[in-house]
């Protein structure tokens, strides 16, 4: 089964893609939506995060307490780094035992989604890298619409991110999701790719 990443900076339209993959009968595996699954599931990730945050980084029931972590990653930022050290490696172990299962029911391929994938290192798991591409100016008037924010607040967040250019040149795919081109026939002509790809593989 060949096993694709998708990716993207914030604002660029990767969960729309995703969207119309699964449409077409892809998996995805949304790697932030599962990595605060695993937050909030696993004893050992839990154990690991109180160990560097303290006991405050999760609520009496729980629940892992996003702001008293950002408020303290604020104020010593080596602590981002420190805290990715625990979830990335997470992450990439369920992302490998879900490709083995999908595997089994001899899928095609199938798709990580994960807005961090290069910058966590799991691209070299990868067969094909998928990148969404998007006008700056577009972007920021996505995530304002989306989250509310201000602008500076946006580019902030664009910031901390792998410049887009240094993706795209990574990129097997691009798919330019410039909001006046059709999206769907794109996505279409990247999914036939994919399944040549996966059957010469095979």
């Amino acid at each position: 089964m060949l096993k694709a990443g998708i990716t993207g900076g914030i604002g660029t339209g990767k969960s729309l893609v995703c969207a119309i993959f699964k449409v077409l009968g892809i998996p995805v595996y949304d790697a932030d939506l599962r990595a605060k699954q695993l937050v909030n599931e696993s004893k050992p990730i839990k154990q690991k995060i109180i160990a560097l945050f303290g006991a405050g980084a999760f609520s009496s029931v729980g629940e892992y307490e996003r702001k008293f972590i950002s408020h303290k990653i604020f104020e010593n930022p080596g602590l981002k780094h420190a805290l990715e050290k625990i979830i990335h490696p997470a992450v990439k172990e369920d992302t490998l035992r879900w490709f083995a299962d999908l595997e089994k029911k001899q899928h095609p391929y199938a798709l990580k989604e994960a807005a961090l994938l290069f910058e966590s290192g799991s691209h070299v798991d990868l067969d094909k890298i998928i990148v969404v591409d998007a006008p700056l100016e577009l972007r920021i008037q996505r995530i304002i619409k989306r989250d509310g924010l201000n602008k500076q607040e946006i580019l902030s967040r664009i910031e901390s991110q792998w410049p887009q250019e240094i993706k795209l040149r990574q990129a097997d795919f691009v798919i330019q999701n410039d909001g006046s081109s059709p999206l769907i026939p794109k996505v279409w002509a990247i999914h036939h790719q994919l399944l040549k790809h996966a059957a010469v593989s095979l």
